[in-house]
Order: C-alpha cells, then structure tokens, then sequence
C-alpha cells in the first residue's frame, strides 16, 4: 500500500509499506495491505512502518489518518 505522511511544512515520507502501526487516541492500531477504508485520530508518538527498505519510524504530535483505495495518508503535527 502508499503510505503519505504529510506536516503542515513538508512531506516526511512518501513510498509503500506493508505494516504500518500507529499511536491512536484509544491505543496502538495497526493497518495492514487492502485494509477497509476508515478514518482515526492520532496522539503524540511513533509510526512504525514496514518499508521495502526496513522498518522505519516517524515521530508525531498528534494528526489524523485516513486509509482510502489501499493508499495510507496521514496528515500530522
């Protein structure tokens, strides 16, 4: 799947990734390839993404993600 993950001053990362698991308001959630579409908000901390070059990580301070047509965007602080 496309994973985006958008600040209000730049593109952190734009590429594909297969796992990805994000810091919730309820707790830790994770989105997998083809998940069902959905939209959740976001607290401080970290997104674990698995990428074709490794497991990556990006710090946030809170924002929202929307997973839509197998394409992952997050849009963050």
């Amino acid at each position: 799947m496309l994973l985006e993950i958008l600040t209000p001053d730049k593109e952190i990362y734009l590429g594909e990734a297969s796992a990805i698991l994000f810091p919730g308001l309820d707790g830790l959630f994770a989105v997998l390839d083809r998940h069902a579409p959905m939209i959740a908000g976001l607290k401080k901390g970290k997104i674990k993404a698995e990428t074709p070059s490794g497991i990556q990580f990006f710090e946030i301070n809170g924002g929202v993600v929307e997973v839509k047509f197998n394409k992952v965007l997050v849009l963050a602080e």
